[in-house]
């Protein structure tokens, strides 16, 4: 058990798991679930969802998603019981509700966005764009690089000209009409949960938003290859499944203890 998890990161969920309350927050594509060249056909490894859900039923362990993905998209594709907490659209969408209100401009410029880009991806094979309730993401995962390239050329010229918030990730740029991302959503979390202290994992450059919020007795643990403020790294979703396999591990013998 936890090979694929190293020694420092060992002995700092150790520590983790001793705390009062614990924040447990994970990406999803590449962190729960693997990179595949369809979306639709992301689904988390089962050992991850298990450990997941094993860690939300916990007491005073509190777990979340928190994705880039539309809630709804989230919600369907990962599975999970309502013991999980959701965050969608990159901090915008709370399976409470929006983060702020869409308002009229905010919903026209949506709409305009969405033309805009629709517009790109028609000139260029393999490029697609995906329509969410708060942002529109260009997604060239499946087109050639020289196409790719093209696209979130034009799509950064005609950016120039909204009110949106533009986050670039692997192989996607998202324009959003409500500003936040994943390390307001963090911090939104702990405050509501009151957490002692915060696990997240993540692959993607959205998520370095979230581990630049890391605060002492927090871990931030980047998945995959790439420079990081993360300061724990592992190598991949399996390695993810082993991570949390171990903190449940540890955290359930810490709280027996305390109990017994």
């Amino acid at each position: 058990m936890a090979n694929g998890v190293p020694t420092d990161l060992r002995q700092a969920l150790d520590s983790a798991a001793r705390l009062p309350r614990l924040l447990v927050a994970c990406d999803y594509d590449g962190t729960l679930a693997p990179i595949v060249s369809d979306p639709a056909d992301a689904r988390p490894l089962p050992a991850s969802a298990a450990a997941l859900e094993a860690l939300a039923g916990l007491p005073a362990t509190t777990v979340s998603l928190i994705s880039g993905r539309a809630l709804a998209v989230l919600k369907s594709l990962s599975g999970v019981s309502e013991r999980v907490h959701l965050v969608g659209s990159h901090g915008s969408e709370f399976d409470t509700g929006f983060v702020s209100p869409m308002d009229a401009h905010a919903e026209a410029l949506l709409v305009e966005i969405k033309q805009a880009l629709d517009a790109i991806a028609a000139d260029y094979p393999g490029v697609t764009i995906e329509l969410k309730p708060a942002s529109v993401a260009l997604h060239v995962r499946n087109t050639s690089d020289d196409d790719g390239d093209a696209a979130m050329r034009r799509a950064d010229l005609a950016a120039a000209s909204w009110d949106a918030q533009v986050t670039d990730g692997k192989a996607v740029k998202e324009f959003a009409v409500i500003h936040t991302d994943k390390g307001q959503a963090v911090d939104i979390l702990r405050d509501e949960h009151d957490a002692s202290a915060v696990v997240f994992l993540g692959d993607d450059v959205t998520d370095e938003k979230a581990f630049r919020r890391m605060r002492q007795g927090d871990i931030g643990v980047k998945v995959g290859p790439g420079d990081t403020a993360a300061a724990y790294r592992v190598d991949d979703p399996r390695d993810v499944a082993e991570v949390l396999e171990y903190l449940l591990a540890v955290r359930r013998c810490a709280q027996a203890r305390s109990t017994g």
